[in-house]
C-alpha cells in the first residue's frame, strides 16, 4: 500500500457508528483526527475525560476525537453499543462521535487499524505501561500490534497518518498537545 493510497483508503473504510448508523472517515475529511481504541473497564479509562476536553478545546478549529470501542485487551469493553453509550455519556459527558466495537488486533483486525498500524507501525511516548504489561505476560505477539486500549493515531488535514502514541500518554499530555497544535 502506497502512502497516497493508505491516504486514501483511510476515507473510504467501512465504519458504523454506535447507534448503527453506517459512516466512512470521509465525512471528517479536511479536519485532523484523534484516533482512538477504547474501553469502558479499563485503567486508563479516566482518559475519556481528557479526550472530551480536547474535542472541546479544538473542535473549533477543526480537530475530532473519534472513539473506537474494543475489547481486544482482558474483554475491558464487553457492553452493547447502548451500554457503552450510556455509559460514556453518564460518567465523562462523551460528545465526541463514537463507533461500534472493532477488532484492533484481534482477527479480523479491522480495515482501519490494518491501515493506521501499516502507517504507523510504533507508538512514541509513554510511561511504564509497556513493561508492566511484558510483566504479566500481556504484550500482543508483534511490536507493530496495538499495545492496549487508549492507543491514539493523530492524522493531519490531507489523511496521512502523523504519529501514533502509546496508550499511557495522557490526552493533556506536552507531546500529544504540541503534535496537535502542529496540525491544526
Amino acid at each position: 500500500m502506497t502512502a497516497t493510497t493508505a491516504h486514501a483508503s483511510l476515507y473510504t473504510i467501512a465504519l458504523q457508528r454506535l447507534d448503527g448508523t453506517p459512516q466512512t472517515l470521509a465525512d471528517y475529511q479536511g479536519q485532523v483526527l484523534l484516533i482512538v481504541n477504547v474501553a469502558s473497564r479499563c485503567g486508563l479509562t479516566p482518559q475519556y475525560a481528557g479526550l472530551e476536553a480536547l474535542y472541546r478545546q479544538y473542535r473549533a478549529r477543526g480537530l475530532q476525537v473519534l472513539g473506537f470501542p474494543c475489547n481486544d485487551f482482558l474483554a475491558q469493553e464487553p457492553g452493547t453499543a447502548e451500554e457503552i453509550q450510556t455509559f460514556c455519556s453518564t460518567h465523562y459527558e462523551v460528545s465526541f462521535p463514537l463507533f461500534a466495537k472493532l477488532n484492533v488486533n484481534s482477527t479480523p483486525r479491522h480495515p482501519l487499524y490494518v491501515a493506521l498500524i501499516a502507517a504507523q507501525p510504533q507508538a512514541s511516548g509513554g510511561g511504564g505501561l509497556r513493561e508492566r504489561l511484558a510483566q504479566k505476560d500481556l504484550l500482543p505477539p508483534h511490536s507493530s500490534d496495538i499495545t492496549w486500549n487508549f492507543e491514539k493515531f493523530l492524522v493531519a488535514r490531507d489523511g496521512r497518518v502523523l504519529a501514533r502514541f502509546a496508550p499511557d500518554v495522557a490526552p493533556d499530555d506536552a507531546q500529544l498537545i504540541a503534535a496537535i497544535e502542529a496540525a491544526l
